[in-house]
């Protein structure tokens, strides 16, 4: 399957930013299930491009001279195979994804849930966790923020895809399975999914396996991976720090097209997300104002 992207980020300040650094995790990289046809991104500035810890590919756009928005925009061609085949993994040894972090740490419900619906070994535990998971926390967009913890949101018992990730990461480890968070894109025809998007992956029997909690699939076969990491902040498309800048706003827009040949054009998924764009699937933090 051929998919066509096109993500635009927009960041707008009341007030001049005197200087600002973005850390840019748009740029997906080849693997097993999915081949980069074409990308690019598009900046105000020349960037530094190089890798993170995780192996993602990391763009750091630093902007000097003051400005009252920021617009990045990333497009391109990637293929997407329709079959199972195992995955690239991130260089490191998967105990390093065993860890909690300070968006996973575990509250006492989240550990009695974990342990009440993980005893099950396997692919089969982890596919009941997914369900449970689901079960507790129905997709609610607007009921979290980038912040919130695992614990947070499985005490509220909603939340979006971020916070489901977040959720199943923290009961996956709690179990001793090693566990990271996925940032991406997901194709769907269905009118309720966005386009950008987060979900897990578990190491068992050697490999990591996907488990997509918010639409209940363990095939990426639909999913186009960015990034991955502990958790959200370690793969989330943009993060930064500005100095000055007053109140923002955040404008962004994923559209993921599949291509039916080289020119044409057979379904098209859009969705819009305005001002913090948690609820646009993938989520965008506030930048930290200094």
């Amino acid at each position: 399957m051929r998919l066509s992207i096109e993500h635009l980020t927009t960041y707008r300040y009341d007030e001049l930013a005197r200087h600002s650094t973005q850390y840019v995790r748009l740029t997906p990289k080849s693997s097993a299930r999915q081949h980069v046809l074409d990308w690019q991104l598009d900046m105000p500035a020349a960037p530094l491009v190089s890798t993170d810890g995780f192996g993602n590919v990391l763009h750091v756009l630093t902007l000097d001279e003051p400005h009252r928005s920021i617009s990045i925009r990333a497009h391109g061609e990637v293929e997407v195979l329709d079959e199972d085949r195992e995955d690239d993994d991130d260089g490191l040894s998967p105990l390093v994804h065993s860890r909690f972090t300070r968006l996973t740490r575990p509250s006492a419900a989240l550990t009695e849930f974990a342990h009440q619906y993980a005893v099950q070994p396997g692919l089969a535990g982890m596919e009941k966790l997914m369900a449970e998971v689901l079960a507790h926390m129905p997709y609610t967009p607007g009921s979290t923020h980038a912040g919130s913890t695992a614990g947070e949101a499985f005490a509220l018992g909603q939340g979006v895809c971020q916070d489901h990730t977040h959720v199943f990461l923290a009961c996956a480890r709690l179990t001793g399975r090693p566990a990271r968070y996925v940032s991406g894109y997901l194709y769907s025809q269905d009118d309720h999914h966005v386009a950008s998007h987060a979900w897990a992956e578990v190491w068992l029997d050697g490999i990591w396996h996907t488990f997509d909690i918010t639409n209940q699939q363990c095939q990426p076969r639909n999913h186009l991976k960015l990034a991955v990491g502990m958790d959200y902040l370690d793969a989330c498309p943009v993060r930064g720090v500005r100095y000055g800048g007053g109140p923002e706003s955040l404008h962004a827009v994923a559209t993921v097209e599949r291509l039916a040949s080289e020119h044409t054009t057979d379904d098209v998924l859009r969705r819009h997300a305005p001002g913090t764009g948690h609820d646009f699937c993938g989520g965008f933090p506030h930048q930290c104002r200094r």
